[in-house]
């Protein structure tokens, strides 16, 4: 018997498209040549693979089978590949997924920081959301994804970095309008306020109405923002409220002056940012060393915010006297 890797991924292809034209097109031949191979499978095995009608193709039960051993067999090359192409875990081209709502304030640190560490990656970011992310990790067309919890996925493997608290932030008359309870402040206590939100999609979006206790219908909520520097500017105009994360909270604020920041009533809520890969993927270095940097640089990022920094310098920037 001789049944080749090329074989096995044209019939996946076909098992997937269920029609010879369509797959013929995902692996860039001709539908004549795919017609070939699958008949040259099936005289291999025995059996027929698929039942040709007029319209489509179906799997019989004995290429249902064979599909699983397909599967199984691509899903071992891929790890087979990752292992070699990492050369002792501190080489190799490098696939990193970062959702928006982190890639801005984290990557540049973080390229800074590998670059003087002994690591000799050829790192090629991709930024998505948190559904293109994990699809592409399980595709591997992603080596890791730095994302937030949770990670609904049995195939993938999150470690924690940091925690990155969330802030409220809004214009000086909005925040005013809360009173003294902004001392007190919990997420879901900010009443009928207008609390603006990125656009649906954004993990961030589904933690904020989770802590806020709101639904996607709510009279009070505007989803349309496309970035932070969108909805920080909106905030800013006094257009209404939003969750800041820390992370993004110090060049967010230089971006817009008039966003004020207050932080909520312990326990503060927070996202917990974790570095993801797949399960099958080899416990190389090069995760181990990754996440080490990207705790380090996200942890310094937070920790700013922590020590009151920002806030000081607000009220430093409130206290001093006008030019002239």
């Amino acid at each position: 018997m001789n049944i080749t890797l090329r074989q096995l991924r044209y019939f996946r292809a076909l098992a997937a498209q269920r029609h010879f034209g369509r797959a013929a097109a995902t692996v860039n031949i001709s539908q004549p040549a795919l017609s070939v191979q699958i008949r040259e499978m099936e005289a291999q095995l025995g059996q027929a693979l698929v039942e040709r009608r007029s319209r489509d193709v179906i799997l019989t039960p004995f290429g249902r089978l064979i599909l699983d051993h397909a599967e199984r067999i691509d899903a071992e090359m891929r790890s087979l590949e990752e292992t070699a192409r990492w050369q002792g875990g501190r080489a190799g081209r490098l696939r990193l997924g970062i959702i928006p709502t982190i890639a801005p304030y984290i990557l540049p640190g973080t390229l800074e920081a590998l670059r003087s560490f002994d690591i000799n990656m050829d790192v090629h970011v991709q930024e998505g959301k948190t559904d293109r992310l994990v699809a592409g990790l399980a595709e591997g067309s992603l080596d890791a994804a730095v994302m937030a919890l949770p990670v609904e996925d049995e195939g993938l493997r999150a470690v924690p970095l940091f925690e990155d608290r969330f802030l409220l932030a809004g214009s000086t008359a909005r925040l005013a309008a809360l009173g003294a309870s902004v001392e007190a402040l919990r997420p879901d206590g900010l009443g009928g306020a207008q609390l603006l939100l990125l656009e649906d999609g954004h993990c961030l979006t589904d933690q904020a109405l989770d802590l806020c206790g709101r639904g996607r219908g709510h009279a009070q909520i505007d989803m349309g923002a496309s970035s932070l520097a969108t909805l920080t500017r909106l905030v800013a105009a006094g257009f209404g409220l939003t969750l800041m994360p820390e992370l993004a909270a110090r060049t967010e604020t230089r971006g817009a002056p008039d966003m004020q920041l207050a932080r909520f009533a312990s326990p503060e809520p927070s996202r917990q940012i974790v570095l993801v890969r797949r399960a099958a993927t080899p416990e190389a270095g090069w995760f181990t060393d990754l996440g080490r940097v990207l705790a380090r640089v996200g942890g310094a990022l937070v920790g700013e915010m922590r020590n009151g920094d920002a806030f000081r310098q607000r009220d430093t920037d409130k206290s001093r006297p006008a030019a002239g």
